[in-house]
């Protein structure tokens, strides 16, 4: 059994879509960390303590029970009563929290000590209405007015600056003697027989602005209520696997549990569809990027996330020229905030637009949903907004007519990097010195490659060949272009990118892998490709890093020089697949996998350290990695697709399968996948070093067969 590795131990954190709470194990909220209970991008509980007579309770043991519950429990220190000393460990304390629109907590004291007990139970309980930015920054300003009132056993504390307003109502219930308030603290006089338990609970109902949330769990109602349905429905929905390797199992069972919890109700035309947030706790928000990123992971998994995200990201798709926001006609959104400092203009997420890559994995991610579900009326509703992203190509997005997409930030408060590596500082040279937008990333070609094809294959299916030969004709060129340009002959590689001056950023980092993804790199070139993506220098063992550790900026641990990122390696395996190198993509999935193994749970987080794999270490956790995170558990998603090679055509009732399981995994099976009105199962084994396969359900009408 692995040694289990925690990421961001001694924290529990549970969300309602994108209400979410944030404590230490105890439970406790301290306002000087990154914790508290948030509404709409505000911290509208900033510290949190119960005590009995004053006196801390010992956590015995805390646990997340599901996405949005989460239970603790203590026993008492010794303390003082009014009738005498309390020894320890005389009484069980159970608090369960339940967030279902706003917050409900149950608090149950059991006395099993001999005699009555008679203490005061105190919550300590401080709103300061912080910013989400500035308490993941903890650079917390306030600006607005805070206001505290008890009237009729209703605590009341509400915040205002200017049009932004957020509120907290705290109703204790379930009572035997009516709480008091004085001095920040909620007080019950608690009198315990021997044998017995008391109880109190309290429902938390956050305001902001018109939004009033209620908390759904009561303690006179069942704890599994609508939530739980919502959470069921989407299991039930999803694909299932099985398999004789049992961690795989529980991996996907996990990444398939975290996917419920990610995401967030799209409304359309008095419809409601489902969209993937970032991940919890600090990005459950609709983000462009991870979005579609994800929608492409989970494809055979639930292909709806698809439909979701292509709708809530044309919604919001820009429609005018706005350097606050980066935005140009037709650019889909890189994130959409609600907090104080966005509604009052100090920061530019109303939505913020600043990513090269999003819009141009929109298109791929409406085609890819179509070969998956075969709704034309999808790609109906689609097609305004498919024709102005491919505008902002052209238009926006090579802006400086060379022939590249690339990216500049405009913006002061905008982010200085905008493909997936955003971070400030994940762009060098090969001597470690930061390269200066603009910078035409080598992935981001590729992207577009794609795109074009794609785009020309859904104008084929509306009739419009001409315009199908065009794009495809554009597709030709930049391959031609990009081929020319951005190889390195010496490295056998492709570059970074093209910096400020068009000359190449010649770095070696994991970003060419996504070429094969794209597949834009010529067949005679692939082999150097991949042969170079699996030297020392960039394959740790788990995974392929970001960054070479030969460049002087490499850093295993830092966010992006050199730490493995799961969804990154998976983007890349989809790609050696896809040019018929299997055992490599197996070798990426075993890496991931095995990686896997020591996270708790099986639960891949964001990313962890590109530390080499020896055979008594393990994996490193980055630290403040979001967890669970969705394109980490949708990777999952995409190993098991990747082994399995599949590739589906709805429109003309087809699933192509192309399946080469490891040793590792010996045996796998699918049920429940859906190809547009078909439902299918399917058994993968392995015999000798050739992989099996045979259709074990199906209703409608599909037609399975082999690639070669």
């Amino acid at each position: 059994m692995p040694t289990k590795v925690s990421v961001n131990s001694g924290q529990i954190a549970i969300n309602d879509g994108s209400t979410f709470l944030v404590t230490a194990s105890d439970g406790s909220i301290d306002d000087n960390l990154a914790q508290g209970f948030f509404v709409e991008d505000t911290r509208l509980i900033s510290y949190y303590e119960i005590s009995l007579n004053r006196y801390q309770l010992l956590l015995l043991v805390s646990s997340i029970l599901t996405h949005h519950s989460a239970l603790y429990q203590f026993t008492n220190p010794a303390f003082r009563t009014v009738h005498g000393i309390l020894p320890y460990g005389r009484l069980m304390v159970t608090i369960r929290r339940d967030i279902v629109g706003g917050m409900h907590e149950d608090i149950d004291i059991t006395n099993h000590h001999q005699e009555p007990v008679e203490f005061e139970l105190m919550l300590a309980i401080r709103s300061d209405f912080a910013d989400i930015f500035e308490v993941k920054g903890q650079q917390i300003l306030t600006r607005g007015e805070t206001e505290t009132t008890w009237q009729d056993g209703i605590l009341t504390t509400e915040y205002c600056n200017g049009s932004f307003r957020r509120s907290l109502i705290t109703q204790p219930a379930c009572f035997d003697a009516k709480p008091r308030y004085a001095n920040g603290r909620l007080f019950f006089d608690v009198v315990i027989e021997p044998g017995k338990t008391w109880h109190t609970c309290i429902n938390f109902t956050a305001i902001a602005n018109e939004d009033v949330l209620k908390p759904q769990h009561t303690c006179t109602q069942p704890h599994e209520t609508e939530a739980g349905k919502v959470r069921d429905d989407f299991l039930n929905q999803a694909t299932k696997l099985h398999s004789s390797n049992a961690e795989i199992t529980a991996y996907y069972q996990q990444a398939l549990v975290d996917m419920g919890a990610l995401r967030i109700k799209v409304e359309d035309n008095e419809q409601h569809f489902w969209m993937p947030a970032a991940g919890i706790p600090w990005f459950v928000a609709v983000f462009g990027r991870d979005s579609v990123t994800v929608s492409l992971q989970t494809m055979t998994v639930y292909h709806e996330f698809a439909r979701g995200t292509l709708i809530r990201l044309a919604q919001l798709q820009a429609t005018e020229v706005d350097d606050w926001r980066d935005a140009q006609p037709g650019k889909m959104l890189h994130e959409l905030r609600r907090d104080e400092l966005t509604q009052l203009h100090e920061l530019p997420y109303t939505p913020y637009y600043g990513t090269v890559d999003t819009t141009i994995l929109w298109i791929i991610t409406l085609a890819e949903a179509y070969c998956w579900n075969a709704d034309r009326a999808m790609l109906q509703e689609c097609r305004s907004p498919l024709e102005k992203a491919l505008t902002w190509i052209d238009k926006y997005g090579d802006f400086d007519d060379d022939g590249f997409v690339e990216y500049l930030t405009r913006s002061p408060k905008g982010l200085r990097n905008q493909g997936w590596k955003d971070s400030g500082d994940s762009m060098v040279y090969p001597d470690g010195s930061l390269v200066d937008p603009p910078i035409a990333l080598c992935e981001v070609q590729g992207y577009v490659y794609d795109a074009w094809l794609r785009a020309a294959d859904i104008y084929q299916v509306w009739g419009e060949d001409n315009q199908a030969k065009s794009l495809r004709q554009k597709a030709s060129d930049l391959y031609q272009r990009f081929n020319d340009r951005f190889w390195m002959e010496d490295e056998g590689f492709y570059c970074l990118g093209l910096d400020n001056k068009k000359q190449q950023i010649q770095s070696i980092t994991s970003n060419p892998g996504h070429l094969l993804w794209s597949g834009i790199v010529p067949k005679e070139r692939a082999e150097k490709l991949v042969e170079r993506l699996f030297q020392n220098d960039l394959w740790c063992g788990w995974g392929v890093r970001t960054l070479s550790a030969n460049n002087p900026a490499y850093n295993p641990i830092s966010y992006q020089l050199g730490s493995v990122w799961p969804h990154d390696n998976s983007s890349i395996a989809a790609g050696l697949k896809r040019y018929g190198y299997h055992n490599q993509a197996n070798r990426i999935a075993e890496g991931i996998f095995a990686a896997a193994s020591y996270f708790e749970a099986g639960r891949m987080p964001e990313l962890f350290g590109g530390i080499e794999r020896q055979p008594d270490s393990f994996p490193v956790p980055y630290p403040d990695a979001n967890i669970p995170q969705a394109w980490a558990a949708g990777s999952i998603f995409l190993l098991i697709r990747t082994m399995l090679g599949l590739q589906a055509n709805a429109p003309q009732k087809r699933l192509r399968v192309q399946p080469s399981l490891p040793e590792w995994l010996p045996d796998l099976e699918l049920t429940n996948l859906r190809v547009g009105d078909a439902t299918v199962g399917l058994h993968f084994w392995r015999e000798g070093e050739q992989t099996r396969w045979k259709v074990t359900h199906l209703e409608g009408e599909l037609q399975v067969e082999a690639e070669h």
